[in-house]
């Protein structure tokens, strides 16, 4: 039995459908809930139809990230596992991390050189690192969130930057790491960036207010044709 053949195994995939249905049971109880509260309020159908539709457009177009990001972690995850990620509890960035750090801590170059050998445990070290590492938003991610809240209707202004530096410290965190990386780690890196800083510009140059939907989908897409050229050059 090798890596793929765990990654992609059928038990895991119907773990991780059972999985998502639970989800999306989960959501369409509160749907219907929230649905006959509404109308007990007195709001027409009409408007609520009118905002699940706005709701499903603003919904759908950012997740073209989320599935670009799934063609990228099953090239090294296999389909199910970064499909239950992406879906539930996961993001692209944390997810690649989290699997980089199991593969630099087995000794080997990559998450794909990682992937390559036929050690089906390395799979299994994977999936334990990622679950357990995400625990800590249960516990955090709350307070965090409050505490900004709290401090922004304070503060004003202030609670504005502080806010703004928690979110600076984050990317100063990660950016020493993808520039140890490699060359080309670096060079898509500040491709992307820039591609993001060119939309923000014609977002707000031509006012195009939905472009902003889209990103994060254009600085993936983009970037990951950037790497593979540059790839070829470095």
């Amino acid at each position: 039995m090798g890596y793929f053949d765990v990654a992609n195994s059928p038990l895991l995939y119907v773990l991780v459908a059972a999985g998502v249905l639970y989800i999306v049971g989960l959501s369409a109880v509160f749907l219907r809930k929230s649905w006959r509260r509404c109308l007990e309020l007195g709001i027409s159908k009409e408007k609520l139809s009118a905002v699940a539709r706005s709701s499903a457009v603003f919904t759908i177009v950012p997740s073209v990230s989320i599935v670009i990001g799934l063609f990228t972690l099953s090239t090294v995850l296999g389909i199910p596992w970064p499909w239950y990620r992406l879906s539930v509890v996961g993001s692209v960035s944390y997810e690649l991390m989290a699997a980089d750090m199991v593969a630099d801590g087995m000794g080997y170059g990559s998450v794909g050189e990682m992937a390559a050998q036929a050690d089906h445990t390395v799979f299994g070290a994977v999936m334990f690192v990622m679950s357990i590492c995400i625990l800590a938003n249960i516990f955090a991610v709350e307070k965090i969130q409050t505490g900004m809240s709290t401090l922004k209707k304070k503060r004003g202004d202030w609670g504005t930057i502080v806010n703004s530096c928690f979110f600076l410290g984050i990317v100063a965190a990660f950016t020493p790491l993808i520039f140890a990386s490699g060359t080309v780690y670096a060079l898509t890196f500040l491709i992307s960036m820039g591609v993001a800083a060119l939309c923000a510009l014609c977002m707000r140059r031509f006012h195009l207010k939905w472009l902003g939907g889209f990103l994060m989908s254009i600085s993936l897409i983009v970037s990951m044709a950037a790497s593979v050229l540059l790839e070829q050059i470095f």
